[in-house]
């Protein structure tokens, strides 16, 4: 009996005293008491803030892509490495877009032609995303941009294709018919 009145007693002083110490709510604050109807875009960023409060960081991959911290290169490596291999690097988890311009008669041949080129790409574990944007002129888009290089090196050796160009720099294809440019007048 003495042992289960010392229980009651131990548990009635541990409530009380949980409940004197207990963490109070504070007072909402002005902007919190207003119906939501009537909050300002300020309201709305504080209302965010303090959901996000005690949320744990998202993982790097989970970061929209601007937040994301960038790829460490060690220079060291880069010294008489290839150039395409140092934009390769610097791209990795970037998103990239090339253009690709075909030698096709029409927009169905076009379409035809790059979708086989798409399959391909994904069978090679090249994740590329394809938009038609001229007749003879595809646009291709990469979520990992060191991808965009080994896609080039495949799309270059296609026939019916012309040139690939990323980062402003024309790839020609091997297959294209060879175009003869004329050379360039100098006013002498």
């Amino acid at each position: 009996m003495k042992r289960e009145q010392t229980f009651f007693w131990f548990l009635l002083l541990a409530s009380a005293l949980l409940t004197v110490y207990a963490k109070k709510p504070k007072e909402k604050p002005d902007w919190a008491k207003k119906d939501i109807k009537f909050y300002s875009d300020a309201d709305m960023e504080r209302l965010l803030d303090q959901w996000e409060e005690d949320e744990e960081p998202l993982e790097p991959d989970e970061l929209p892509e601007h937040l994301r911290p960038q790829p460490k290169i060690d220079l060291s490596q880069l010294s008489g490495q290839n150039p395409e291999n140092i934009l390769k690097m610097t791209k990795k988890g970037q998103t990239l877009m090339s253009f690709v311009s075909l030698d096709t008669k029409d927009r169905e041949e076009t379409e035809r032609l790059t979708k086989l080129w798409q399959t391909s790409l994904w069978n090679n574990h090249i994740q590329a995303e394809r938009y038609t944007v001229d007749d003879d002129r595809v646009l291709f888009v990469y979520k990992d941009g060191s991808q965009a290089w080994d896609a080039k090196d495949f799309l270059v050796e296609q026939e019916g294709c012309k040139e690939v160009v990323i980062e402003n720099k024309p790839y020609p294809g091997k297959l294209a018919k060879k175009v003869k440019r004329p050379a360039m007048e100098t006013g002498v």
